[in-house]
C-alpha cells in the first residue's frame, strides 16, 4: 500500500499529514508507524521514516524533529544533515520552525492536533503540536509570536490544522471542560448525556485568530483520529498501545 497524506490546498509548500498506510511495521503499530518510544522495532520505525521522505521529496537528514512535553516552548530548526540519515531531536519542546532552504519540520501525534504554519513573505515555515495541555498553554500563539518575533506579518501567514480527535469521540473531565469554556468559550465543550466532550480543534483555531491570523487563513481538516482506526492512529481509542503520525512542512518555496 502507498504512503498517503492529507494536504491543504492553503499551503504553498510541500507538506502532509500522515496516515497510518504504507510502511513496514505490524500489529498496533500498522504500518506507518513513525514513533520511536511507542514499542515498535527500530528499524522498522526508521524504514517508516525512509519512506515518508521518499514520498514528501525531501532528505531524510534534512528533517527536524523535537522531544515533545506537551509545554509552550518553541524552537528553532537550522537545518544541515544528520550523522547517519536520521538528525537527533532539537531538544524539548513542541514547536518548531526554520527559514533553512530544504529543512523540514514535523511533530508527532495520534490525537493531538498538529498546527502547520508557512509565513509566505519572510519564507518560514513551522510545525505544531497541541495536545489539551499545549492548546491551554496557548503554543500555537507561542508559535506564532516566534515568526512574528523574525519579522513575519501575523495577517499574513497561513495555517493548515490537521487530524486530531474531535468533539464526537472526545470525552473530559467536567473540571477541564469548564476549564476550556472559561478560556475559550462554551462553544467548544458540548454535553452529551452525562458525558462531557471537548472541541480542541475549535480552541486552536481560536488561539489562532487571536494570534492575528485571518480566519481565510486557517484551513482545518476535519478527520477524528478516533473514529478511523484504518486510516489513524489514536491513543485514546487503542489504550496507548499505538503508533504515531508525522506532521511535517518542508521549506521548499
Amino acid at each position: 500500500m502507498a504512503t498517503e497524506f492529507l494536504s491543504s490546498p492553503l499551503l504553498p509548500v510541500p507538506h502532509g499529514f500522515a496516515t497510518r498506510a504504507g510502511g513496514v511495521s505490524d500489529g498496533p503499530y500498522a504500518s506507518l508507524n513513525l514513533g520511536f518510544s511507542v514499542g515498535d522495532a527500530r528499524e522498522r520505525v526508521l524504514e517508516n521514516h525512509r519512506r515518508l521522505a521518499a514520498a514528501a521529496g525531501a532528505s531524510l537528514g534534512a528533517l527536524c524533529r523535537v522531544s515533545q512535553v506537551h509545554g509552550d516552548r518553541v524552537l528553532e530548526a537550522r537545518g544541515g544533515e544528520g550523522t547517519d540519515g536520521l538528525r537527533p531531536v532539537e531538544g524539548e519542546a513542541d514547536a518548531l520552525w526554520t527559514e533553512a532552504p530544504g529543512t523540514w519540520v514535523a511533530v508527532g501525534t495520534a490525537d493531538c492536533v498538529p498546527v502547520l504554519l508557512v509565513d509566505p513573505d519572510g519564507r518560514r515555515v513551522a510545525a505544531v503540536h497541541s495536545g489539551w495541555r499545549g492548546t491551554d498553554a496557548d503554543i500555537s500563539a507561542r508559535a506564532v509570536e516566534a515568526l512574528v518575533a523574525k519579522g513575519a506579518r501575523p495577517e499574513r501567514l497561513l495555517a493548515a490544522v490537521g487530524p486530531s480527535i474531535q468533539r464526537c469521540c472526545y470525552e473530559v473531565s467536567d473540571e477541564l471542560a469548564q476549564r476550556f469554556s472559561g478560556r475559550f468559550g462554551a462553544e467548544v465543550v458540548e454535553s452529551v448525556g452525562a458525558s462531557v466532550r471537548l472541541d480542541l480543534t475549535r480552541a486552536v483555531r481560536m488561539t489562532l485568530l487571536r494570534a492575528g491570523l485571518k480566519p481565510a487563513h486557517v484551513d482545518v481538516l476535519p478527520a477524528c483520529t478516533a473514529c478511523e482506526p484504518v486510516r489513524f492512529f489514536s491513543h485514546r481509542r487503542d489504550a496507548g498501545r499505538t503508533g504515531r503520525h508525522l506532521n511535517y512542512v518542508v521549506h521548499r518555496f
